[in-house]
């Protein structure tokens, strides 16, 4: 955790690491350094019109974060304090059934948390078959390891039901490490955990399925 924080607080001193040559630490311009151009980036503002998101009032979806992220092994270390100086980082939106929130081999620069609904994570395989790897559940987080590692997307995220969902953008993460470095330290370490947790099945899964 130590390590984490100290990377984020480098970030709020202006991001010396980037104007010394290295790879940029800022959430927002990481892509770049990836050799991601913003043609090739998709936001979260540009696929909510794609998919017509509907705007949800914050209130309810701030509510609905801090129901669910209480019971989760992991997000419950985020007091309800904390979670409620995070609602203002996010979007809440609504969308229909059968919308692709995330592409798979896209870039895209947000995350994703169900609130209510299903959405089913896919893979299309290098040899053509198609693999469903989950049918996610609300609480569940989504996209966050193109958010931290400014990679492609390495599954399809689609609504099998209408849904609600909170969006975290790479600027909005920028934008609390740069007003809540402790906060944006938490979340960064939280999610780091849930997603390796994750790729562990999901390594599993595959596997399996070359069998």
């Amino acid at each position: 955790m130590k390590g984490i924080l100290g990377l984020l607080k480098a970030k709020t001193r202006g991001g010396k690491a980037a104007e010394e040559g290295g790879d940029s630490v800022f959430f927002t311009t990481a892509f770049a350094g990836q050799g991601v151009d913003d043609a090739m980036l998709v936001p979260w503002e540009a696929r909510a019109v794609e998919v017509g998101a509907r705007r949800m009032a914050a209130s309810r979806g701030g509510k609905l974060l801090q129901a669910l992220w209480s019971k989760d092994k992991y997000m419950a270390h985020l007091d309800r304090d904390a979670v409620e100086r995070m609602e203002r980082f996010f979007e809440f939106a609504a969308v229909a059934l059968n919308r692709d929130v995330i592409r798979q081999d896209e870039y895209g620069n947000f995350m994703v948390v169900l609130l209510t609904g299903t959405i089913a994570v896919d893979r299309v395989q290098p040899w053509g078959e198609h693999l469903r790897l989950a049918e996610t559940r609300p609480g569940d987080i989504l996209g966050e390891m193109s958010l931290l590692d400014s990679g492609i997307r390495f599954s399809a995220c689609t609504t099998l039901t209408d849904c609600e969902i909170a969006v975290l953008s790479a600027e909005a993460m920028d934008d609390m490490m740069t007003k809540d470095p402790q906060l944006a330290a938490s979340l960064v370490a939280l999610l780091a955990r849930k997603l390796s947790l994750r790729l562990r099945v999901v390594s599993a899964r595959l596997s399996d399925s070359q069998k």
